[in-house]
């Protein structure tokens, strides 16, 4: 049986006005700003330990982060520790795009756009919690492909969950016109499993790795009853994923 507090505050979060689920953001009331917001700290250091684990370093790079949320704190931490330049990148953020200090652009309109205008290739592309928000992945990942050079690296967390964090899987649990008629929330939650964005990734990029850094499978197997099969794959380590890091490697075009 679907839970009723789920529902209620479903049902109330998809048909709230912009505006207001604005204000409420800002001010972390219900709906959590994202970790660049409210810790970019914390942000740039998951960024940093994740690249130099990989090898990698953002020193001399450019570097796109898709999906700053509107603060600037991490993108001016990368400069300091000696990125070349950073573009942070988010179109539902009101205002107008800038150059800062010349090497810290802002650009506030979509990734095919900047494309389009002539944006330039860079090394590294970062988000954090943001791709499960994207309605048309298909279209964004062949766009986050276009702009990482030959080469280049993505590291994208990904957060799994519904988010209302207290049902992790509940989201799962509805049909498609269900879920985008009544419960889908305007922040968008496109509800991709592990396997939707290896397959996306895998047909853009050259290399693709997904590490698995939270599991529920407590939660999972309470709500497997009533999960659509469409998000089951069969594999329980696979479905009760809730939090991931994908990692992707540019080939030659």
């Amino acid at each position: 049986m679907a839970p009723i507090d789920y529902l209620v505050l479903r049902v109330v979060r998809h048909h709230l006005p912009s505006g207001v689920v604005h204000r409420l953001l800002r001010r972390g009331i219900i709906i959590r700003p994202g970790t660049e917001t409210r810790d970019p700290a914390t942000a740039f250091q998951r960024f940093k330990s994740t690249i130099e684990g990989a090898g990698d370093t953002f020193v001399g790079k450019r570097i796109l982060i898709f999906g700053y949320g509107g603060r600037t704190a991490v993108g001016e931490q990368l400069l300091q520790a000696g990125a070349e330049q950073v573009v942070l990148l988010d179109p539902y953020v009101n205002a107008e795009s800038a150059e800062i200090a010349g090497r810290l652009t802002l650009v506030h309109q979509p990734l095919d756009l900047y494309l389009a205008e002539g944006g330039a290739t860079v090394d590294l592309v970062l988000s954090n919690s943001v791709l499960e928000h994207v309605a048309d992945m298909e279209s964004t990942v062949r766009n986050l492909a276009r702009v990482t050079r030959p080469g280049g690296q993505q590291f994208h967390f990904i957060d799994l969950r519904d988010h209302f964090f207290k049902y992790p899987f509940e989201m799962l649990c509805y049909s498609a016109s269900t879920w985008r008629r009544f419960l889908n929330p305007g922040s968008n939650l496109n509800r991709l499993r592990v396997g939707d964005y290896e397959r996306l990734y895998s047909a853009r990029f050259e290399r693709v790795s997904v590490t698995v850094r939270e599991r529920q499978p407590e939660a999972f197997r309470a709500a497997r009853r009533r999960i659509r099969p469409e998000f089951l794959s069969g594999d329980e380590a696979r479905d009760s994923v809730t939090q991931l890091l994908l990692q992707a490697v540019s080939g030659k075009r």
